[in-house]
């Protein structure tokens, strides 16, 4: 599922300090490492990551499904949904 979603480009963007960001994460369990996933936080830092500033990522966790934003955390029956990548 998690590699589908990289295929389809698919992007998560987080905070590490985020802690829906981390409920996210942990609900693809190992699989995560698989995960378009965009750290915005830059440690030792109050700056965001040019990238996510360029991608106007406001609320975190952030979902981008080419070019449709979606942000919160998200059931993973809708990120099979908004992205077309079956579950397990």
């Amino acid at each position: 599922f998690a590699q589908c979603l990289t295929t389809k480009q698919v992007k998560m963007y987080g905070l590490y300090w985020c802690t829906p960001c981390a409920d996210q994460k942990q609900m693809f369990g190992p699989s995560f490492e698989y995960v378009h996933y965009i750290e915005c936080g830059i440690k030792g830092s109050r700056q965001e990551a040019p990238e996510c500033v360029q991608a106007n990522v406001k609320n975190f966790p952030a979902w981008d499904f080419s070019g449709s934003r979606h942000e919160g955390v998200l059931a993973l029956k809708d990120i099979s949904q908004l992205s077309g990548c079956s579950l397990p």
